[in-house]
């Protein structure tokens, strides 16, 4: 096997486990922000146990550290949005939100990082609406407010995205990881008294949730992360963004297969939801003709 051949085995195996990360959401029965918090406290306590992450972090300037910090604010906020979502609706409605985020960093992208407002991204983005009104139209209407704050959800994707591809370079990823993640538990962990709640407001996770929320950390957040560092070594950004655009189907077909959720929702849904992953997937293939073209 090649070396490319196995960069895409990679960053495939990447957008699987990155698919199950709804379908586990789904499974564990903590509430969002419980859910959010204990992912997140994870996964920066492991990173705090790496020697060379814990110098990464002490080696960068006072101000990176708070924008990074900064950073994972935004990225606690649409984990939790996206969680709600799924508690709200199912795995399948917020994983389809979650494809918004190409439409919404058409527009969020330039205003953040000083890039050429693209018309024609915008454009394209326009063509999502036929979509999501055929996916508002197939959910039921006690699923609706999952699919509200599923879109905002997508629309944090778009916010922290433009801020990581801003400032990302400054620093070691691993690093990099241990902050935002940290900084977003701290944040969760400010808002659980105020945020509505029966019971303790962060609970601890009996023995089912503990394991779920174990592989949601390890195999869902820190290997497919390092697995998709390694892969990028190989693909161009082209042929990364073509597969991680399959993140959403993926997570539908498992919300179906292992959820049964295809009885919940009605064939005006998967309709909605061909024609948001078609204009998806369009984006990237026209933006590579439109620079060979360019390049005549």
């Amino acid at each position: 096997m090649t070396a490319y051949a196995r960069a895409q085995v990679q960053i495939h195996c990447c957008v699987v486990l990155w698919g199950f990360t709804a379908v586990l959401g789904r499974a564990i029965t903590l509430p969002a922000l419980a859910l959010v918090w204990w992912r997140m406290m994870t996964v920066t306590a492991l990173l705090l146990l790496l020697p060379r992450v814990r110098r990464a972090i002490w080696a960068m300037p006072g101000a990176l550290r708070a924008t990074y910090a900064g950073i994972g604010l935004v990225v606690a906020l649409h984990w939790l949005t996206f969680y709600a979502a799924i508690k709200l609706s199912n795995a399948s409605v917020a994983a389809t939100c979650i494809a918004l985020a190409p439409v919404f960093l058409s527009m969020v992208e330039p205003l953040i990082t000083r890039k050429r407002f693209d018309a024609g991204e915008l454009g394209l983005g326009l063509l999502v609406v036929p979509g999501v009104v055929l996916v508002v139209g197939g959910v039921p209407v006690a699923m609706r407010m999952g699919l509200v704050l599923g879109a905002l959800s997508a629309l944090l994707v778009a916010v922290f995205a433009s801020l990581n591809k801003l400032h990302v370079h400054r620093g070691d990823p691993l690093g990099v990881t241990c902050l935002e993640l940290g900084a977003g538990a701290l944040l969760l962990t400010v808002l659980a008294p105020i945020v509505p709640h029966d019971g303790a407001a962060l609970p601890v996770p009996g023995a089912h949730d503990a394991l779920l929320l174990a592989v949601l950390s390890l195999a869902c957040t820190l290997l497919p992360f390092a697995l998709s560092l390694v892969a990028l070594r190989e693909l161009s950004a082209f042929a990364a963004q073509l597969a991680v655009n399959l993140e959403p189907v993926y997570a539908i077909v498992l919300a179906a297969l292992l959820l049964g959720e295809r009885r919940e929702l009605g064939p005006r849904f998967y309709a909605g939801v061909a024609i948001v992953l078609a204009a998806v997937f369009a984006h990237p293939l026209l933006l590579r003709a439109r620079r060979a073209a360019t390049s005549r």
